[in-house]
Parts: C-alpha cells; structure tokens; sequence
C-alpha cells in the first residue's frame, strides 16, 4: 500500500501559507466509500493535484493507491497531463524526444480554488491548471458524484456503486493549450497516458478486458466502448472496476504487468489542443464492486448505468 499522502512534501511545497484543507467524503447510504484531497502537501515533481484515495468498494475493500514506491506521483484516481504546453502536470521525469526521460523544472500544479458544492453523494469546486511560476493554464470546474447501484450477478445481489467525474476545462482567451503525452513526445510503447487515471491496488496480478478484448496488450490504445479491472485488495477481497466515458479521440490506457491502472488517455497518439477561449468537457463513469465479475456482468452494469460516449 502507500505511503502516507502528506509524505514527500509540507507547507512550503504548497502554494500559499494556508494550511491544508481536510479531506471531503463522499458517502452511499451512509456509508464511506472515497476521500477527495483537494490540497496535497506534496513535493511539486509528485504533480500535486486533487485526488481521491482511499477508494473503496461497499464491503470496505481499498481500490485505489497513491504515492506507490514504483511511481510515486501515481495519486488515487485524479485528472492530470504530462506535457500542458510545455509544462508537467502529472509529476515525475518529463519524456524528451531523443534524449528519454528527464527531471526537468517543468513541473507545475493543479490548485483548488473555491467549493461550489460539498454534500454526502456529490463535490463540486474550481480549479486553476498552473505552470511552474504560477500562471494560469487552464480554468477547470469539476464535479464528482456517487451513486448506489443494484445489480445482479452470477451468486445473486450485487454490491456496487458508481463514481461521476464530470468537468470542463477552459483555455484562456489569447491562448491555444496543446495537451500531449510521453507518446506524442517520442516515447514508444503505448505510453500514451494523461487524462483521467486511476491507480489501482492488487495482491495478485490484476486482470483487464473489455467486451471484446482481454490483456493490457489488447486493451491498450483502444476504444472500447467500457474497461474492466479486477483485482485483489490486502485483505483478499476480490473487486471489479468497470469504466466508461470516452470522449472523442480519446483511447484507454491501461497497465497490469507493471502495476494496475486504467486512464481515459487525451493524447494517446497525437497532441490535442484546446482552441484560445474553448472548453473541452469530460465525463467518465466507474462502476466499483465487491467480487470478480465477468464480461457479462461488467457489461450489464454499464449498460444499466447508461454507459456513454462523451461528444
């Protein structure tokens, strides 16, 4: 598991002098099933941003990991990119073209701003995507929502609930804002990760399929309409993550020999850019259950839950 979320940082690796602010909840039925940290204290190459560890299934089974020794700017399940017109928003060395990666100055900060709403079941706040000296890269409004599930698989009832991540980032009015990745910047491999991502946690060698593919080689880069993850929590219980919300352009990135991880990939093969002045918005859904489901079951839930394509 990892480390404390505060390791690595403290007040001065913060922007301003206030101190952190605690955690948010989000609860179903009563019952905790994520924390949102808005304001990490963290070292500026871990990419602090807003993120959301522990994660945890309705029996209590933790799905996410932050701060793991293998990567340690692997946050929960957060927004990030790497290359934000030249800045690192994803923390870690920055992949250079013909040289590999690099710790470079380069990175910079996703900030909280301001609540707009903080209840049991939904969060929302604004952000500002920021480069190293602090300048405005973006303007991102954010919500996040969970919501309980009833479902039925292969031994009867099933225990689930569904995460929302919706938002809508902003480019500011005399500036084009290139989103790019390790891939768009040479590196070879399917590395094609920033956006959406969700680093998981497994005792076993974790599983991923799709309706209509099975292993990381198949499923990564792909556009498979849902992504399914199982895995094994510390005290044995199997769980299942089935995500959907592609936008257009966008390819899953996903990883399980390495580590555990599923990302809704923004520039998986080529730089997407964000016109001066224009939004981009996304929406992704991630089913969380107890067990190991199947195909058919992972599937049903989507479907259930009006799995979409963002347009």
């Amino acid at each position: 598991m990892s480390a404390d979320p505060a390791a690595g940082g403290g007040a001065a690796a913060r922007t301003g002098t206030d101190p952190a602010e605690e955690p948010a909840r989000l609860l179903v039925g009563g019952t905790e099933v994520a924390r949102y940290v808005v304001d990490p204290a963290l070292d500026a190459r871990h990419g602090p941003r807003p993120y959301l560890h522990p994660v945890r299934t309705l029996g209590g089974t933790v799905v996410t990991d932050a701060l793991p020794a293998d990567h340690v700017w692997h946050l929960g399940a957060s927004l990030a990119v790497q290359d934000v017109n030249g800045t690192n928003l994803w923390g870690g060395r920055t992949y250079v073209r013909g040289v590999g990666y690099t710790w470079r100055e380069d990175h910079g900060r996703i900030a909280h701003t301001g609540w707009s709403q903080r209840s049991a079941d939904r969060l929302a706040h604004r952000l500002q995507w920021r480069d190293p000296g602090g300048a405005v890269l973006l303007d991102e409004r954010r919500s996040l929502a969970a919501v309980g599930l009833t479902g039925t698989g292969p031994a009867g009832e099933l225990p689930a609930w569904r995460l929302e991540v919706d938002y809508t980032l902003s480019a500011p009015a005399g500036q084009d804002v290139r989103l790019g990745s390790p891939a768009t910047n040479g590196r070879p491999g399917g590395a094609g990760y920033g956006g959406f991502f969700w680093r998981a946690v497994s005792a076993e060698p974790a599983r991923v399929f799709s309706a209509g593919a099975t292993g990381e080689e198949a499923v990564n880069g792909s556009a498979e309409p849902w992504v399914a993850l199982v895995g094994v929590g510390a005290g044995g219980g199997a769980y299942t993550l089935v995500f959907d919300g592609l936008g257009d352009g966008d390819q899953w990135f996903v990883r399980t020999a390495m580590y555990p991880g599923v990302g809704v990939a923004f520039a998986f093969e080529r730089q997407v850019t964000i016109a001066a002045g224009a939004t981009r918005r996304g929406r992704h859904r991630v089913v969380v259950a107890d067990g190991a489901l199947d195909v058919a079951t992972a599937g049903a839930l989507v479907r259930s839950a009006g799995g979409h394509r963002v347009r």
